[in-house]
């Protein structure tokens, strides 16, 4: 099977709609979402129409979950993002019933998923939702080995936006470190597929990322998309702070 795994998508849908895209000339046989499908961006419910209709599983993100219950650690430009994501999926595109709908797929989202060997979170291990694992993680041999604890062998998760690999010797290792491409071995790892719609590696282009359970292979995906046009609808929306808008182009 290939998987083609997705995350922080931040209402970005022309992002979104590019890795679609892309994802379908890559011979997928599953797609899924490890959260943060609103918040930051200016098409959620459109966002979240995509991610129904097309992933297999999806878990709850830090920023969906700040959409349905009080946020808590978010700063002023994310807290308005979060109240403005409210309002527009009150007010809804297409049906009642389709409103409705989205509601009830934010409210019912796991905070992980388990198949096998395989964990799925969108934070950590440790804290599925909301803990975040930097690269610099790397240097905290404590904090390190208590994640891999929790670790059955694989866990790929999203949340920092920074895609690639955390091994067991703590290193991170980063999809231009290994050619875009990297096995799954014997030894634990984790792995961050990287952000969709609001890249902070310093590359603009969406990321996303497919196991080949057959080969036992990881793949990063680069996707270009219409930056310019999200853009735009972010600086149209008054609650949206123009700087979700720029650091988009730098991809930080």
């Amino acid at each position: 099977m290939r998987q083609a795994l997705i995350s922080d998508v931040h209402g970005n849908l022309e992002a979104l709609t590019a890795v679609m895209a892309d994802i379908a000339t890559q011979s997928i046989d599953q797609i899924a979402c490890l959260g943060d499908v609103v918040g930051y961006g200016p098409n959620p419910c459109e966002c979240l129409d995509v991610v129904i209709s097309r992933c297999e599983f999806t878990i709850m993100g830090n920023h969906d979950q700040a959409t349905l219950f009080d946020p808590e650690g978010f700063n002023q430009v994310a807290l308005r993002a979060i109240y403005w994501t409210r309002d527009a999926l009150d007010r809804g595109t297409g049906k009642a019933s389709q409103s409705n709908k989205r509601w009830d797929f934010l409210g019912e989202l796991p905070r992980w998923y388990q198949n096998g060997d395989f964990l799925y979170v969108h934070g950590s291990p440790r804290d599925p939702t909301n803990e975040y694992v930097f690269p610099e993680t790397i240097y905290d041999q404590k904090r390190m080995e208590l994640l891999f604890e929790r670790l059955q062998k694989y866990c790929f998760q999203g949340h920092t936006h920074m895609p690639g690999v955390f091994t067991t010797e703590q290193e991170f290792i980063t999809p231009d470190d290994c050619n875009y491409e990297f096995p799954l071995g014997r030894e634990k790892m984790m792995v961050n597929v990287g952000s969709v719609g609001q890249p902070r590696d310093e590359d603009p282009r969406s990321c996303y990322t497919i196991i080949d359970h057959g080969k036992k292979m990881v793949y990063f995906r680069r996707v270009n998309y219409d930056v310019d046009t999200t853009i735009r609808k972010i600086y149209a929306i008054e609650e949206l702070d123009n700087m979700l808008g720029d650091r988009l182009r730098t991809g930080r």
